[in-house]
């Protein structure tokens, strides 16, 4: 851990400082204090560095709708940034250089250090496996983060323009001094679905952790890729690819309901773990769970029981974090996967197949002889059950946010809206709010052009 703490401040030294000044710095304390990574176990050291590795932007849980705050702890959140996003502000200001863009790209950085590392150490029969697991794992990071940076900062993917419309910026390389320029939406996709594929073969189908990748999670991303695209084919393929290798659920009646959370760490249905930062607004002291999102819930379904809490003015938390933190989860787990392969099959038609996943989901969920398998709906009435039931097994794991993008560009017309100080904010389909801003730092620095308002 010292030694992963040492290679990280190097890094961490020439992403701030530049070239010149990292020079000086390293000179000063060469040996005491840093170390360049530079061997194979440098880079897995660099990978396991967690902190770095696990958050994922936090910005669409604040923004959707499976939470509220009341006036006074909306008007108590010390940051204006988290504020204005709750109320879907057309301007705002991040409130410091360490906020979700920065901690995307600085993974990247790190990510592309592996990847250029390992181009300057001979690949051996020796060394074969190690060499190509690291580069599976920097591939697979690297992926990750454009995919849930691209649930923020770019519009919702639309076959019909997403080779004109904005999206990130795509760095390959750990020099810091090339200046970043946006590509499109299509070509954003295009390399995160490479970075996750390319990484198959080169990753185990059981980590030696969860906070690990591994074969099943980057199936399970590909499938969260494609749903995301509305290629409900190809979500379906790999969700089934996943399954094929983990499908494991947790059988909610064996869960101690009495515990403070129910849903351990590292549970039986986690493929791969990390985390979104809760910030202030969806802590347990703020965030309340949605009204109409608790009364979904029928008294005989057990998550009603095991993922919140009671407050003491009538209202609900969230208590199934799952992270062992304060923060919330944002990997991948078997029920995100059951669900988007039953949407492919209802999609296609298959209301049979689609009803298996979920009636094998819901049979787990519900009160032990309580549930009766559901049959005899028609295929429309089948997707939009799995739509209902995937916002009630999915809350608050930032697929909320990209779910309402890509529902409300099939015409679903989810209208959002909030109530503070007598004052009704209302997020309205496809409106460009739905694309939250680039800090402005970065839009000054590079001359990007900023998301549109």
């Amino acid at each position: 851990m010292m030694v992963s703490r040492k290679i990280y401040l190097a890094l961490f030294c020439g992403l701030v400082f530049g070239s010149a000044g990292c020079q000086k710095f390293l000179d000063a304390k060469p040996e005491k204090t840093l170390t360049i990574p530079s061997t194979l176990a440098d880079f897995q050291a660099l990978l396991d560095n967690y902190p770095i590795f696990a958050p994922d932007p936090h910005e669409g849980e604040h923004s959707d709708d499976d939470h509220y705050l009341n006036n006074d702890d909306w008007e108590s959140l010390y940051s204006d940034y988290e504020r204005k996003i709750y109320t879907w502000e057309k301007e705002y200001q991040f409130d410091s250089e360490a906020n979700s863009w920065s901690n995307t790209y600085r993974t990247i950085y790190f990510c592309n250090t592996v990847l250029e590392g390992l181009q300057k150490i001979n690949r051996n029969p020796k060394n074969s496996a190690e060499w190509d697991h690291l580069k599976g794992q920097a591939l697979y990071y690297r992926g990750k983060r454009l995919l849930q940076a691209s649930f923020i900062w770019t519009p919702a993917y639309d076959k019909g323009t997403a080779n004109s419309d904005l999206g990130l910026p795509l760095r390959f390389s750990a020099d810091f001094n090339i200046k970043s320029k946006r590509a499109s939406v299509e070509e954003t996709y295009l390399q995160l679905l490479n970075d996750l594929k390319s990484s198959i073969q080169l990753l185990p189908i059981n980590p030696v952790s969860k906070v690990r990748p591994s074969k099943p999670a980057c199936y399970a991303l590909l499938s969260r890729a494609y749903l995301s695209m509305r290629d409900y084919v190809n979500a379906g393929l790999y969700a089934d690819s996943c399954l094929q290798l983990n499908h494991e659920l947790i059988d909610y009646n064996d869960l101690d309901g009495t515990e403070i959370n129910p849903l351990k760490r590292f549970n039986t249905e986690v493929i791969a773990e990390n985390e979104i930062g809760e910030g202030q607004a969806l802590n347990f002291t703020r965030g309340r769970v949605s009204p109409d999102l608790y009364n979904m819930y029928d008294q005989d379904d057990l998550r009603k029981e095991m993922l919140f809490s009671n407050n003491p003015d009538g209202t609900h938390g969230f208590r199934a974090r799952l992270v062992g933190t304060t923060g919330l989860f944002g990997g991948t787990a078997t029920n995100e996967v059951y669900l988007n392969r039953a949407e492919s099959y209802a999609r296609a038609g298959k209301t049979t197949l689609a009803l298996n996943d979920l009636n094998k989901l819901l049979l787990k969920r519900w009160r032990k002889n309580k549930f009766n398998p559901i049959s005899g709906l028609d295929a429309k009435e089948v997707l939009d059950l799995i739509l209902k039931e995937r916002r009630k097994e999915l809350l608050f794991r930032g697929i909320r946010w990209v779910d309402l993008k890509r529902l409300n560009k099939e015409g679903r017309n989810i209208v959002l809206t909030r109530n503070l100080n007598n004052k009704i904010y209302r997020l309205e389909p496809n409106d460009l709010r739905y694309t939250l801003l680039i800090p402005q730092d970065v839009i000054t620095r590079s001359g990007m052009q900023q998301n549109p308002r």
